[in-house]
């Protein structure tokens, strides 16, 4: 062990004054007539003289505060008027509602009941004291709380629990006084004395002249005698034990005094000095039973009894009894009926306050009855008119908010009808841009026909007046064959228009025998020329693959046509972009890109399914279901009204009880998919 425990016993020992040795005789004992000395002297003194303030105090709490100083005091030397004093101040602490009193109160009690060895009352205390401190703000007090908590479970041999306490007091102040001394003793028991020692050189250092620091002197300077008594260094060991027991003694503290002359007797008994030994054990028996201290009477009876079972049983016998009765004492009637007496006091407080709450209470409500009912009924005026008036205010509110959303509405069903027109009518100038196109071809051979049958007409006349009626009659036979064409364009033409009147007209909402096949080639040949007369430079390759079995299907012609129309229309677009996009990066390409719209058909057990395919840059992700949302387009402002998915997916859900998907692959295409049920079919 290190040799630090001898220095800090020789500074403690010149720590204070030794002018009070003269109490103890030349063999270390007490001397006559010293067991009366705590009761006469100093700390009496002090007693008696907060007990005359205690008489002339004029405020509750103040006598709250003397009555604690008081048990204060008293717990040293007389724990049952300790904790007397402690309950009174409790309840003139509660009395009065000083919660800091009231906390003091608890702490001191707690303070107490370890001293008795009464713990778990010890412990029932403290944890009062700390939720007072802990609910007031009272931090400062928390270290001494959380040191006697370390204190209670040190006396219960709960050494993890004790350690545990004493960290949060260190918290508060890692270098604190009491928390150290506590620390030491825990680490000398568990026979860690490098530990014990550093702990004890902490709180030396930190120690002051104040009273409460000369207890905690005399307390470490019986710790040290125990520490040098496990070192076997025998004569400085008992010296430190004297002045601990001396200095004990001179200050009332009758526990500490009697515990460190058991520790005395124990170096004795290890010396093998008998007649020592039993001295200073009965000392410490006699003065544990004077302050009725049970586990110091138990700890000093067992020593005796042990010492005396050899050699005298019948005395052993005794010892063992007295240690008995100590033990039963700490369960008995004598603590349940001081906490009994503390649970009265709390029945009795909490009525006392629930009469002067009730009185107060029925004083208040015949003083302000009067003025309470007054403003009742003003308040109820106040509201009623303040009612009146936002209800009015509501009425000409809501009505002008009805106005206005009617008034809007009406411009928003206007604004729907011309943009859906205006949908229609583009997809309109489209159709017709294709249909310009496809009449375009029979026009021309009708015209071409038309000139050269007229040439061949003049022919016919020469050759009459010639006489050559053969010759006349080759001709006529080419004329006949020449109007069969005519006739044969005029009626591609005549079809054609017929079409585009079709689509032009509004749908009758009636269903019809369809091919769809022939419906869907059409529309992809008009939207394809459509999309050529507007830019010449424009090219696709266009494919189709239509199921040949399949049946005719009763739909609105129409309706569909339109569907299709917008759909082809958005792949041309689709393709158009990429095409622009890859026209300087073709040369890199292998192979380059060939813009490409495919539309096929196919019949399944119970639906008929049309496909409208490009190769474009496809949808992406973010905006794919957004894209059947009115309105919504990510053509340039002017090129869409971003109506054409959304009107088709309605004709295809709602009006053709359908279904309507899009599958996707950004930088590769995308493809619409239309399902028609086939129980609309014939």
């Amino acid at each position: 062990m290190k040799k630090i425990t001898w220095t800090l016993l020789v500074m403690l020992s010149s720590f204070y004054g030794s002018g009070q040795n003269q109490q103890i005789n030349d063999n270390g004992g007490l001397g006559k007539g010293a067991h009366d000395v705590f009761l006469f002297g100093q700390n009496q003194q002090i007693i008696d003289s907060l007990k005359q303030e205690l008489r002339t105090a004029k405020t509750g709490p103040t006598q709250a505060s003397i009555t604690n100083q008081i048990a204060l005091i008293y717990r040293l030397q007389n724990p049952d008027s300790g904790i007397y004093y402690a309950t009174q101040g409790l309840k003139l602490a509660r009395k009065y509602r000083s919660a800091e009193e009231e906390g003091a109160s608890f702490y001191t009690l707690g303070f107490t009941y370890t001293l008795t060895g009464n713990f778990p009352q010890a412990i029932e205390m403290l944890l009062k004291a700390k939720g007072i401190a802990e609910k007031n703000g009272f931090t400062g007090r928390l270290e001494s709380i959380y040191t006697n908590f370390g204190s209670v479970y040190l006396g219960l041999k709960d050494y993890p629990k004790a350690l545990y306490y004493l960290k949060k007091a260190f918290k508060f102040n890692p270098n604190g006084v009491g928390p150290n001394t506590i620390m030491t003793r825990i680490y000398t028991e568990t026979h860690q004395f490098d530990l014990a020692n550093q702990c004890a050189k902490i709180a030396f250092n930190n120690l002051t002249q104040t009273p409460r620091d000369l207890i905690t002197h005399y307390r470490l300077l019986r710790i040290f005698g125990r520490l040098l008594t496990a070192e076997r260094k025998f004569s400085p060991a008992l010296d430190s034990l004297k002045k601990s027991y001396h200095l004990a003694f001179g200050n009332n503290d009758i526990s500490l005094s009697g515990r460190a002359m058991l520790d005395v007797a124990n170096v004795f008994k290890t010396q093998h000095q008998a007649d020592s030994a039993q001295y200073y054990a009965i000392q410490s028996l006699l003065l544990a039973q004077k302050g009725r201290y049970y586990q110091d009477v138990i700890d000093a009876g067992q020593f005796l009894s042990t010492w005396y079972e050899p050699l005298e049983p019948q005395k052993a016998l005794y010892y063992s009894q007295i240690a008995s009765a100590a033990k039963d004492s700490l369960l008995n009637a004598n603590n349940r009926t001081s906490i009994q007496n503390l649970f009265n006091f709390d029945t009795q407080e909490r009525q006392y306050e629930i009469k002067q709450a009730t009185t107060a209470y029925q004083n208040k409500v015949k003083v302000y009855a009067l003025i309470i009912g007054l403003a009742v009924m003003l308040l109820i005026g106040l509201i009623l008119l303040r009612t009146y008036r936002k209800e009015s205010s509501a009425k000409m509110l809501l009505q002008k908010k009805n106005e206005a959303i009617e008034a809007t509405l009406s411009t928003l069903k206007s604004t729907q009808t011309q943009l859906i027109q205006s949908e229609k009518l583009a997809s309109l100038g489209e159709l017709t841009a294709g249909i310009a196109h496809e009449i375009q071809n029979p026009l021309n051979f009708v015209n071409n026909f038309a000139e050269v049958s007229a040439e061949m007409l003049g022919e016919m006349e020469e050759e009459l007046e010639k006489g050559d009626t053969q010759e006349a009659k080759a001709i006529a036979a080419d004329l006949k064959t020449n109007l069969e064409k005519i006739n044969h364009h005029g009626q591609r033409a005549s079809s054609i228009v017929k079409g585009m009147l079709e689509h032009s007209r509004a749908s009758t909402g009636v269903k019809e025998l369809t091919d769809l096949n022939a419906l869907a080639d059409e529309y992809l040949r008009l939207a394809y020329h459509g999309l050529r007369a507007k830019d010449n430079n424009f090219n696709a390759t266009l494919e189709t693959h239509f199921d040949p079995n399949l049946p005719l299907v009763s739909v609105i012609p129409q309706d569909i046509g339109r569907v299709l129309l917008n759909l082809i229309n958005n792949a041309f677009y689709a393709v158009q972009q990429r095409t622009v996009e890859t026209l300087h990066a073709t040369s890199l390409q292998h192979p380059p890109y060939q813009p490409t719209v495919t539309v096929s058909t196919q019949k399944t057990d119970n639906h008929i399914i049309i496909k409208v395919q490009d190769n474009g840059n496809g949808i992406p992700e973010a905006i794919r279901e957004k894209i059947f949302q009115p309105f919504f387009t990510t053509k340039p402002t002017g090129q869409g009204t971003g109506l054409g998915l959304s009107l088709a997916y309605d004709i295809v859900t709602k009006g053709h009880a359908g279904a309507f998907e899009v599958v996707s692959i950004e930088n590769e295409g995308a493809e619409f998919i239309i399902r028609l049920p086939l129980r609309s079919s014939s």
